[in-house]
């Protein structure tokens, strides 16, 4: 066998064998990446009137959704605008629970309790992420496969290039009349589309597999020279306990950030988990992209502000290959090119489902066409 027929060879049985969890990897992310926006069609609970009194503290915000779900934990509280509610974040690992209550900043009321593991986008994200089996189990197969896949395009790009230069323009473009077999159209459709999404394709890819391996992103991040931990690494504590305090320093931290950045979009405050963690909080610069925010850790007694070895810090303080990293999540959603970025990775993400469509159509075409050929023989 030749160089080419290995490939060949090669690009079938791995395609085979994943084709079914590239589709339904796919057509999730086609559904997943406009989601922030079909929320906002029916999220006017999150509104309230604004009121000239002050809001609540993160302490009390706490304490009001405690008494929603005394027996959970809380993962963070997220304070947006004068006209928000206040999100109280609930999240446990084992067994997973994962839940929002939503409160009126001014009165405390509950206005809404979501579930973020029920309904059409949990159940999206679930099979995007793990095929809709067991986590250990599904993260597995769907990052091994996404590994594979990359393989899968690039030696499609191999495949793609014609024996002659004649048949050149065939690959570039759709060449049907009245006449033409559906072989030949599912041929075209395999590797026209192929060849024309496979460089965003393998972004897409090669972005996820970024979010599934730590080995993945630690060698990405290197390699652009990273200098820094490329994890999330919250700081301890540099100050000690004050007895004397009437308000609790936590308190008294988002006024403090609401008047440094008053263009933020939000502000997500994360609870201390022990006496020597620091508070950390996420300060949301843009609409719908994540890169460019600000983690600020503060020391939980003084509210010093304590800086992390991690990437994960100030984004003004963030490098290049920082940056990069950081932008990881809004690439692969598309959201990094805003409405015109999200619309290119839904139409990706599409078109790259009809390959494992497309792909075992030919496999059956070509099988077939061998046995229909052997059974026309022995007749004979």
């Amino acid at each position: 066998m030749n160089l080419r027929k290995i490939i060949f060879e090669l690009h079938k049985i791995l395609g085979l064998t994943t084709g079914i969890v590239v589709f339904i990897v796919a057509i999730t992310g086609c559904c997943w990446a406009f989601r922030d926006e079909i929320e906002s069609l029916y999220d006017d609970y999150k509104k309230v009137s604004p009121q000239n009194k002050p809001i609540l503290t993160p302490t009390e915000a706490k304490m009001y959704a405690q008494e929603v779900f005394p027996n959970n934990h809380i993962h963070g509280t997220l304070f947006k605008k004068a006209d928000d509610a206040i999100e109280v974040i609930f999240y446990d690992p084992e067994p997973e629970f994962y839940q929002s209550v939503f409160l009126n900043p001014y009165t405390g009321n509950v206005i809404q309790v979501d579930d973020h593991l029920s309904g059409f986008f949990a159940f999206i994200l679930k099979g995007h992420m793990r095929l809709w089996l067991p986590k250990d189990i599904g993260e597995q197969v769907v990052g091994a496969s996404i590994l594979v896949f990359m393989l899968i395009i690039i030696s499609g790009i191999f495949l793609w290039v014609p024996k002659k230069r004649k048949n050149l323009k065939q690959r570039l473009q759709f060449e049907w009349k009245s006449g033409t077999r559906w072989k030949r159209k599912n041929f075209d459709l395999h590797t026209i589309i192929g060849f024309y999404i496979c460089s965003l394709a393998l972004i897409l890819a090669f972005t996820g597999s970024v979010m599934s391996y730590n080995w993945m992103k630690y060698v990405l991040y290197k390699s652009l020279g990273g200098d820094k931990e490329a994890a999330f690494i919250i700081p301890e504590n540099i100050g000690t306990p004050n007895q004397d305090e009437d308000v609790l320093p936590i308190d008294l931290l988002i006024p403090k950030l609401q008047a440094a950045s008053p263009n933020a979009e939000s502000f997500e405050l994360h609870y201390p988990t022990g006496p020597e963690a620091s508070i950390y909080v996420e300060v949301s610069n843009s609409s719908g992209l994540y890169y460019d925010s600000d983690f600020r850790f503060f020391d939980q007694h003084t509210l010093e502000e304590i800086e992390t070895p991690g990437i994960y810090g100030k984004y003004e303080n963030a490098k290049v290959a920082d940056k990069i990293l950081r932008m990881n999540y809004d690439i692969h959603i598309g959201a990094i090119g805003g409405i015109a970025g999200k619309i290119i990775a839904f139409l990706v993400s599409l078109l790259t489902a009809s390959l494992p469509v497309t792909g075992i159509l030919l496999w059956y075409g070509r099988t077939y066409k061998k046995k229909h050929k052997k059974l026309a023989e022995v007749e004979l």
